[in-house]
C-alpha cells in the first residue's frame, strides 16, 4: 500500500514543512495539533481554550477520514506546564470514554506560535 498523504480544512493547516497526516497500511498518523481555530487561523489565548481547540481540530481530523475518537490507540502531549495536567485528564473524561487511548505526557520548554499544549494522535482503521 501507498502512503496516503491527509490534507483537509476541518483542521488547521500545517505551519511548517510537514502533512496534516499520513496514513500507510491502515495506520494513520497525525500530526501534532495547537489550539488553532482552522476557520480565523488564529491561536486560542487559555490553555482550557487551546486545549478544547485541539480536540475540535482533532474531530476534524479524524472525520476527513471517516474516523471516529475511537479509532485512536495513543496520543502524545507536549505541554509547557505540567502544573495544567489535571485539567487534561478532566477533559479526557469529556472527550473519550473507558477505555482510553494509550498517552504520553512530556513538558518542553516552547511549542509553536507560543501555545502551551500540542497533541498528536495515532489512529487505526479496523483491519480485518
Amino acid at each position: 500500500m501507498e502512503k496516503k498523504f491527509i490534507s483537509t480544512d476541518l483542521a488547521p493547516s500545517a505551519v511548517g514543512t510537514y502533512s496534516q497526516g499520513v496514513e500507510w497500511n491502515g495506520m494513520i498518523l497525525f500530526s501534532g495539533q495547537i489550539g488553532i481555530d482552522p476557520k480565523t487561523s488564529e491561536l486560542k489565548e487559555s490553555f482550557q481554550d487551546q486545549l478544547d481547540q485541539i480536540m475540535n481540530n482533532i474531530d476534524g481530523l479524524l472525520k476527513s477520514q471517516d474516523l471516529t475518537r475511537e479509532h485512536i490507540l495513543k496520543t502524545s502531549i507536549f505541554m509547557t506546564d505540567l502544573g495544567q495536567f489535571s485539567k487534561v485528564n478532566e477533559t479526557y473524561e469529556k472527550y473519550f470514554s473507558s477505555p482510553f487511548p494509550a498517552r504520553s505526557c512530556i513538558q518542553v520548554p516552547a511549542l509553536p506560535k507560543g501555545a502551551v499544549i500540542e497533541i498528536e494522535v495515532i489512529a487505526a482503521r479496523k483491519i480485518s
